[in-house]
């Protein structure tokens, strides 16, 4: 199996120690690309088994370069410090196929590599916790967040659809699919929840200031 790894990262300090480590684990590192064009333009390009992709790459986007590999069936494995659960899951949308994030330890870094190697799916220990603490509402329109927010300040339906300059009825189609989304069964059951996350986030606010 081709255990040769290109590591793709603009940060210098990053690249060498990520080369270091690997190379002591006994893999081959074919070399460095600061973005996706000197990663797809790299002489080793078609000899690597594994790319270490950061998603922080300058004004060239990393999510595009992830797409790309997967496409030309090129192994993945996202190494950032981003850790917000629409990024992680962004990025496997985009094909990779792990994802570590850069406060976990070497040996978490190692066994992702080796997993991916062996043609698995690796999510790391803080990946997966971030992904089973998702917000649910993350999933939510821009206009459905809007109306579940009116719902969290106790507003009825009357005053929302009149705020938002749309029918009750039409409210109304809006929070089923909320419901949906949320599976929550019930208008009173979506207003208590939206009351409760209201409630929270105003806690939030206070405890930040």
């Amino acid at each position: 199996m081709n255990k040769t790894i290109l590591i793709v990262d603009d940060h210098p300090l990053v690249c060498d120690g990520l080369t270091q480590l690997l190379i002591t684990a006994g893999f081959t590192v074919a070399g460095q690309a600061k973005d996706a064009p000197g990663a797809l333009s790299h002489r080793a390009f078609k000899s690597c088994g594994l790319f270490i992709v950061d998603l922080s790459l300058g004004e060239h986007s990393a999510l595009e370069l992830i797409v790309r590999l997967h496409k030309m069936k090129y192994r993945v494995l996202v190494y950032s410090m981003h850790e917000t659960s629409n990024v992680v899951r962004q990025a496997f949308d985009a094909g990779a196929m792990g994802y570590v994030t850069k406060r976990e330890t070497p040996t978490i870094l190692l066994e992702a590599i080796e997993c991916i190697f062996a043609g698995k799916i690796y999510h790391s220990p803080r990946v997966s916790e971030i992904l089973s603490d998702t917000d649910p509402t993350e999933e939510l329109s821009d206009q459905q967040k809007q109306i579940f927010q009116l719902l969290g300040r106790g507003l009825s339906n009357t005053c929302i659809a009149q705020e938002l300059d749309i029918s009750v009825r039409t409210l109304e189609s809006y929070c089923v699919r909320i419901m949906n989304k949320l599976n929550v069964s019930g208008i009173k059951k979506l207003r208590q929840k939206a009351i409760l996350a209201f409630k929270k986030d105003i806690f939030n606010d206070g405890q930040g200031k």
